[in-house]
Order: C-alpha cells, then structure tokens, then sequence
C-alpha cells in the first residue's frame, strides 16, 4: 500500500463555508430583482397605454370620430386581437379619446 501525502482538494467545511457564502448572496439579489420586476411591469404598462393613445389620434384623423372603446381599435385594425390590456394584465380603457388605466376597487364585504 502506498501512503498519499500530498492530497488536494476542498474539504467539507470548505464546500459548505462557499456554499453559505453562496446562499447569502442570492438573498441579497432576489428581493432587488422583484423589486425591479414590478417597476419593468408598470413602465410598460405606462408606454403601452401611450402607444394605443396614438392609435386612438390614428384612428380619429382616419375616421373623422373618436373610437367608443378598445373593441373599436381592434374591430378596425388599429390594435391587434389579444393585445387590449396592458402586459402586466390590467385593463385599459377609453374615456372621450384619453387612454388610460382601468383601477379596480376591492371592496371586503361585511357581514
């Protein structure tokens, strides 16, 4: 039998030591990255509202009206099939040719 003296190699408090390290750091990250996500969700949001806002100037120098809502724009090929909310999922809406964003209002019935 030979004897090995020069072994190398981590040990397991070494691999466990840079797996805490490890696991530290993804604590650290993923709060900031859903934080970001939320603020991603509202700006496209925002910017898809002012797109279908030009859709709706298009759609009244074409048509000599304005559109009554949505369904209107995508009944005439201004907006696709699918695409009528925002891509975080809120609902938008169309008030006397102003775009904007439909807020909901929960409610807690009592008893």
């Amino acid at each position: 039998m030979k004897k090995m003296t020069c072994q190398k190699g981590f040990t397991l408090i070494e691999m466990m030591v840079v797996l805490l390290i490890i696991s530290v750091l993804i604590l650290i990250a993923i709060p900031n990255v859903t934080k970001h996500s939320a603020t991603i969700d509202e700006k496209g949001c925002q910017a898809y509202i002012k797109m279908v806002q030009g859709q709706v100037e298009a759609y009244r120098i074409d048509k000599k009206a304005m559109p009554v809502d949505v369904a209107d724009l995508v009944a005439n090929d201004y907006l696709n099939e699918g695409e009528t909310t925002c891509p975080n999922g809120k609902i938008i809406e169309i008030n006397s040719g102003v775009v904007s964003e439909v807020v909901v209002i929960e409610t807690v019935d009592g008893p």
